[in-house]
């Protein structure tokens, strides 16, 4: 048993948990870890949580898988980061596998999405919870409330970049702690972190495996280069440079290392490459890949799944369609997640032992702020394109303004949104009971009309 009293399958327990309650994109996904490891079984605590997800949303990739993998491997080391960042990704996998097979055999999805239909609703009025909770603990002064404010202006109305906004956070942060260190929220080593278990345990000493080393470091960056490229090398190697299989594994890696900022911010690209470069798939089939992704657990990011299997079903090359399009959707999961675990255990232990560095907690407390605004932002594009199946945009000032077309108001989504906002809120109910009500009460609503 670990010094912190938590055993590995009680861990494994909680991730496939999690994993299973994973949808709504990342502020959703994050949201239901913070209610899960920080409210419920107090396993890490707040300052801890935001620390790991700033450094989770300055990298390339699905920030909510990393952040599961990091709070995995500070609790069971590297075994444990594996299995909660695998866990993470394997329901979605399985069911986005299942779609597909679905998809291009029959074209017909209609049951799933009327299963899924009153979860996106339940899911905005999580986020919306967790944007309330981190906001009342990060937002404590004038300066972090601007920094919000400007992070979810920046994001929701002047599309900037994600990572921009990010950058830019940090060094408000920064510099105000030079200019004005009272205006600044830190997160100091040496404060106390209350409702932690990790944190009592980790204030009492360093573990082995969070301390930095080079050594160590080298390993990891050598397994996992060599897991992560080594397959596409042997696909060189003996399929050639232009299969399919070879091109796929190559393009879906640069993809992994430009994903700052989520999915979305990406999948532009991808579909500009699937479509008109590669030819891998029909327009606007990437929206209905999307709407897989959207409608099941795990990272959006898995849409790319989708991607790499229709492109082998229909250039099968010789095998059973079905299964050349398994096999590429493997691939395409394979390189896209392997990255992931390695800035996760290459970067982890210098993150945590700079806990106690001002000047990188400063930034960290910008990014911190920041985080309010990417939820804020992401809740209410929730509220726009759930509740109404139109919107406008009015362009003013260099900003983009979407305006709800009220006719195209769905009152179904709308009364889900609102009972679950009430439920937990008003009666704080648990997610689980939320998100399975939800979902029966829309899929018969969905099957009824």
């Amino acid at each position: 048993m670990p010094q912190h009293g938590i055993s590995f399958a009680d861990a494994v327990r909680v991730w496939l948990k999690i994993a299973l309650l994973s949808f709504g994109g990342p502020a959703g996904q994050i949201a239901i870890m913070h209610r899960i490891l920080v409210d419920d079984k107090r396993w890490i605590s707040e300052r801890r949580f935001l620390h790991a997800l700033n450094y989770c949303m300055l990298l390339p990739g699905p920030e909510a898988q990393q952040l599961v993998t990091y709070i995995g491997w500070l609790l069971h080391r590297t075994l444990g980061g594996l299995v909660a960042g695998t866990l993470f990704v394997l329901p979605g996998f399985v069911a986005i596998l299942g779609l597909s097979i679905l998809y291009a055999g029959y074209y017909d999805v209609s049951l799933v999405q009327a299963l899924f239909f009153g979860l996106k609703p339940a899911v905005l009025a999580v986020v919306v919870h967790a944007g309330q909770r981190v906001g009342g603990r990060v937002l404590k002064n004038k300066l972090t409330v601007a920094i919000a404010i400007a992070a979810f202006i920046a994001l929701f109305f002047f599309k900037v970049p994600f990572p921009l906004v990010i950058v830019a956070a940090a060094m408000v942060g920064y510099v105000g702690n030079r200019i004005r260190p009272d205006l600044v929220v830190s997160i100091s080593r040496d404060e106390k972190d209350s409702n932690g278990t990790v944190d009592a345990i980790l204030s009492d000493g360093v573990p082995e495996h969070v301390r930095p080393s080079f050594r160590r470091a080298l390993r990891i960056t050598a397994v996992c280069i060599t897991l992560w490229l080594g397959p596409i090398l042997v696909l060189a190697m003996t399929l050639g440079p232009s299969h399919l299989y070879t091109q796929m594994g190559l393009f879906f890696s640069k993809v992994a290392v430009v994903t700052f900022g989520g999915a979305y911010a990406v999948l532009a690209y991808v579909a500009q490459q699937a479509v008109d470069s590669y030819g891998w798939l029909q327009p606007g089939e990437m929206l209905d890949g999307l709407g897989m992704a959207e409608t099941t657990p795990g990272p959006l990011i898995m849409v790319l799944q989708f991607v790499g299997f229709m492109a082998a079903f229909r250039e099968s090359g010789g095998l059973e369609p079905m299964l050349a399009g398994t096999l590429a959707a493997v691939l395409t999961t394979w390189v896209t997640f392997v990255p992931c675990f390695l800035w996760i255990f290459l970067g982890a232990p210098y993150i945590e032992t700079l806990r106690g560095n001002v000047s990188l907690n400063s930034a960290m407390s910008g990014i911190s702020a920041a985080v309010v605004g990417v939820i804020a932002s992401l809740a209410v594009w929730f509220v726009l394109h759930i509740v109404f199946a139109n919107l406008d945009e009015v362009h003013a000032l260099g900003a983009s303004i979407p305006l709800p077309v009220w006719s195209t108001i769905d009152p179904a989504s709308l009364a889900i949104a609102v009972a679950a906002l009430v439920a937990i809120f008003r009666y704080k109910i648990g997610i689980i009971p939320t998100l399975i009500t939800s979902a029966a009460i829309g899929m018969l609503y969905q099957l009824a009309i």
